[in-house]
């Protein structure tokens, strides 16, 4: 059988003369208006206990509630991929995703993603947007993700993410030294003619990232980023658009920087690091029922250990 999840909402004296769905969609934005019609015709979801249609207007007061079942989302197929889980309950996991692991299925990667593994340790994800993940990370970033296993916690969840009352906290390498931390405010879209990148553009949606140095090496920091907003390659654009790239992207980072006559194991070091040196270090939130406080950090990487070992010894050395 689908999944069911029971909804009880007030609809409030603000939506009066609003169409009914429209009124639940302003209410209810997890839920899609043609999926949210589709429950009122159904009778799955009903008006102070009453059948309506979904362009009845509404007066305000009004109680919707009704047990809804939910189809399924994805086509993907669950896999038996290895996760590190850090966390998990009736209605979350928080996942630390190694680098290389693509999030979702898409031209180029059918399978082998963060979501066929999901979908093969909890299969009521696919009954979920995105297999309940609630924000994403790119494939070459590792690092902390929270994912939803049932739908209110998923609504739960999306409104603290458009609240800003998510906290995620990254660790970034990046080349040049800044003399200090700072706030990027600058607006993110696609790129106006390479269509594969984003960057900084007046046209783009609103985006705010915080940093600050946590150590500063010959040629390179590392710093510790606070996201504001969540868009698609944020950190690596806005710290870019500040000429401090991060090392090793691909997309955005240049060419490495060689710190001045550095020993051969610090310039293999730098040269071979081929991923954006960025990490999802920390995540706190609300537990989306309960309301409990809820905090993880995620251990640094193996392959970023290495790196910052390196760069270290490096500046430690021409210290000396």
């Amino acid at each position: 059988m689908p999944p069911t999840e029971r909804i009880d909402c007030w609809i409030p004296p603000a939506c009066a003369g609003m169409r009914l769905d429209q009124a639940l969609a302003a209410l209810l934005p997890t839920y899609s208006r043609s999926r949210l019609q589709q429950w009122l015709k159904d009778g799955q979801l009903r008006v102070d206990g009453v059948v309506r249609r979904p362009r009845d207007p509404v007066a305000g007061g009004e109680t919707v509630s009704g047990d809804l079942e939910f189809e399924i989302e994805t086509t993907a197929l669950p896999q038996a991929i290895p996760l590190v889980v850090l966390y998990e309950d009736d209605d979350l996991l928080v996942i630390d995703k190694p680098a290389g692991l693509v999030a979702h299925p898409a031209a180029g990667n059918r399978d082998g993603t963060l979501v066929n593994a999901l979908l093969y340790r909890a299969p009521e994800l696919a009954a979920l947007p995105r297999a309940g993940l609630v924000h994403r990370l790119d494939k070459d970033t590792s690092g902390l993700l929270v994912v939803a296993r049932s739908p209110r916690a998923y609504t739960a969840l999306v409104a603290q993410m458009q609240a800003r009352a998510i906290a995620r906290e990254y660790l970034a390498v990046v080349n040049g030294v800044p003399v200090a931390g700072g706030t990027v405010d600058a607006p993110v879209g696609r790129h106006p003619v390479d269509r594969q990148r984003m960057a900084v553009t007046a046209g783009g949606k609103p985006a705010v990232t915080h940093y600050r140095v946590r150590r500063r090496f010959r040629a390179h920091a590392l710093l510790r980023v606070k996201l504001e907003t969540g868009r698609t390659h944020q950190i690596r654009v806005h710290m870019a658009h500040i000429r401090f790239p991060l090392l090793g992207d691909p997309v955005y980072g240049g060419r490495p920087r060689i710190p001045p006559n550095a020993a051969s194991a610090c310039i293999a070091a730098i040269q071979g690091f081929r991923r954006q040196a960025l990490h999802a270090e920390r995540l706190a939130f609300l537990h989306p029922i309960t309301g409990e406080g809820l905090e993880w950090r995620a251990e640094i990487p193996a392959d970023l250990a290495d790196l910052l070992t390196a760069l270290g010894e490096d500046a430690d050395h021409r210290h000396e």
